[in-house]
């Protein structure tokens, strides 16, 4: 079994080397650390809970809040808690798993029992209720996701309001005039939910600045939820060539309820997605892909470097990028006739927060 003096020779570093690295008592290198974590898989080498724990006072546990309610849209949610545990398990950290029904609750739990040396919470949303007490925590923290005001909070995600923006520019740039927003479920926008607002906002003020006629409606993820959004839609605005959705429990019963109604891709109605990379390969989508990979591994990193006290930028946006496949292509359709104008958010109750009316 190999031990610590094996793995310092196998990264030609000294064995306090690699009981910094492995207890994050002293600022190391990032290229000296990823060799001595490279030396450890190559070597097996398995160093022991217990004392490593008595002797930094560190558990190398993550604590993880991720959603599980309704409107959420599992696969992407597991991508990424798949990314935060690949890479807590490079940096030597194992995940200890809350779900976000636990509330500040869990939170607490957490930093009163020193389960964690860090937390990451997911699913943030525009006035969390849980924010208040993350800003007092002495638990280093990480948000995936942003709130309207984040100011004490180490938080980092896709820039979604220039996501939004993007989808509806290269929409515009294809000549599109009349563009549809289908959205997410109706209760991630009533729980205000980070993502689903910034998207929207995106879109909107995209629309304004293009001068382009846009009509928004959010989307249960049912096949009758589809179809009464594609009908609502296209009842609304019967020349609408172009279309935004940002709903990935959707893609495949959507481009089936327009084939229904006559309506083909790219030919009568350009698509534009935001959602993961396998859904867009999958159906051919242009799409924002989510960086759900790099998201996680980032999240991870910032929790690493507020435990060595290092200095940490408060906010990480991701650009966007957008990438092209056969779903869209300039527009053909003679049918718009008139100025084109921005339109309203119409849904089934009334206008909702994040898709309101303007």
């Amino acid at each position: 079994m190999a031990k610590i003096k094996d793995v310092a020779k196998h990264a030609n570093v000294s064995v306090s080397t690699v009981s910094y690295v492995l207890s994050g008592k002293r600022p190391i290198s990032q290229e000296t650390r990823e060799r001595v974590y490279e030396s450890i898989r190559a070597l097996g080498y398995q160093p022991h809970a217990g004392a490593r724990a008595l002797a930094s006072k560190r558990t190398n546990v993550f604590a993880l809040v991720m959603p599980l309610h309704s409107g959420v849209y599992v696969p992407v949610v597991m991508q990424f808690v798949s990314a935060v545990v690949t890479r807590a398990r490079e940096v030597d950290h194992d995940v200890l798993i809350l779900t976000k029904d636990e509330g500040e609750e869990g939170l607490h739990r957490v930093q009163e029992r020193s389960l964690a040396d860090a937390m990451i919470v997911m699913d943030v949303e525009m006035h969390d209720a849980r924010l208040p007490f993350l800003r007092t925590l002495q638990t280093p923290t990480v948000l995936i996701g942003f709130p309207e005001k984040a100011d004490g909070l180490i938080c980092v995600d896709l820039d979604f309001t220039a996501a939004g923006a993007r989808c509806l520019d290269h929409l515009a740039d294809l000549g599109h005039t009349c563009v549809g927003l289908i959205g997410s479920p109706y209760v991630v926008y009533q729980r205000e939910t980070g993502f689903a607002t910034r998207v929207a906002e995106g879109v909107r003020n995209a629309a304004r600045r293009r001068n382009v006629r846009l009509t928004t409606h959010p989307c249960d993820p049912t096949p009758e939820g589809v179809r009464q959004a594609v009908s609502d839609l296209l009842g609304q605005q019967p020349g609408m060539t172009g279309l935004i959705v940002h709903n990935e429990a959707i893609i495949e019963p959507l481009l089936a309820a327009l084939r229904e109604r006559g309506r083909q891709v790219p030919q009568d109605i350009s698509v534009v997605a935001i959602g993961p990379a396998d859904l867009a390969r999958r159906f051919d989508l242009t799409a924002v892909e989510l960086p759900t990979h790099e998201i996680g591994r980032r999240a991870v990193d910032l929790a690493m470097a507020q435990l060595a006290e290092a200095t940490v930028p408060p906010a990480t946006l991701l650009e966007p990028r957008l990438t092209v496949r056969g779903s869209s292509q300039p527009r053909t359709s003679t049918r718009l006739t008139g100025r084109p104008v921005v339109g309203a958010a119409l849904t089934k109750t009334g206008p909702q927060p994040g898709l309101r009316r303007r």
